[in-house]
């Protein structure tokens, strides 16, 4: 009975930047547990195929729908859901995983633009329009919808272990520059993560009365061939004594979208190997 309420047989979830490296793990949790899955991003859609591609060698492939979707712009969203809506297909969870994840490069001439300083209004505005209004913008469409029909639903947004604590930005040091120009974490992807949290609450009080559960998975740092100086810094800072493996939110994932967690909702779920505990 308990493995039973992790089933999502006949749900369909819908994933936003769904071709990055989470976005993959995100789709094949909830493919994994039998939902049909709406892969979403801003690319070509041959590289949304090739990403259903990817996932169809390992899952049903008849489960795998993809659409190409600003998450800025509601007409947009709006059209995805109309189109999804013709397929008799309901969005049942919505997992807000679109960010721009700015990389520090400070060896390769840009460092100086992530320091608060310089760093670009441009940037900002463009950043917290992926990560905080996308999330914004297709809650409003795709919970609204699941609110208005009463049969409710799950939204998902992902944060980050920067949610609820500050980078520590002596762990992009280069050697060598002065002090000035030593590359940090950008405000924004503090800010957003921090935001996410904020509207998690807000949503999971909103639709409440609606059966729309909303809550937060903050997750720590995933490797993905990170430079050996950068994965020791990190890794001492984190009581597990490793960065993340990129499978290792596949079942919390499960567990949020599904009936597992029916009576958890406005929670920020921190899994982090204990770094935030420090």
């Amino acid at each position: 009975m308990t493995l039973e309420k992790f089933d999502l047989t006949g749900k369909t979830a819908l994933i936003t930047g769904s071709v990055g490296l989470l976005g993959m793990e995100h789709a094949a949790a909830l493919l994994e547990s039998g939902a049909t899955v709406v892969l979403t991003d801003l690319c070509p859609v041959e590289q949304l195929y090739a990403a259903a591609d990817r996932l169809g060698e390992q899952y049903d492939r008849s489960r795998i729908v993809t659409a190409v979707m600003d998450v800025t712009n509601p007409a947009v969203i709006g059209s995805v859901a109309e189109n999804l809506h013709n397929q008799d297909l309901r969005v049942d969870i919505l997992v807000n995983n679109a960010a721009i994840d700015p990389k520090v490069e400070g060896d390769r001439g840009i460092l100086e633009t992530s320091r608060l300083e310089y760093f670009p209004v441009e940037q900002w505005n463009l950043q917290l329009a992926v990560g905080i209004t996308g999330a914004f913008l297709c809650s409003k469409i795709f919970g609204g919808a699941m609110a208005l029909d009463g049969k409710g639903g799950v939204i998902l947004n992902i944060a980050s272990d920067l949610s609820v604590i500050a980078p520590d930005h002596r762990l992009y040091r280069k050697d060598g520059l002065p002090d000035h120009l030593q590359p940090v974490k950008p405000v924004t992807y503090s800010v957003i993560k921090a935001g996410i949290i904020g509207l998690t609450r807000y949503l999971a009080t909103y639709w409440a009365d609606k059966g729309v559960r909303c809550n937060a998975l903050s997750p720590g740092g995933v490797y993905n061939g990170h430079g050996s100086d950068f994965v020791e810094r990190l890794t001492s800072l984190i009581p597990l004594g490793r960065m993340a493996d990129r499978g290792d939110y596949r079942s919390t994932v499960q567990f949020l979208c599904s009936d597992a967690s029916a009576y958890m909702t406005g929670q920020n779920i921190v899994i982090d190997g204990g770094r935030s505990v420090l």
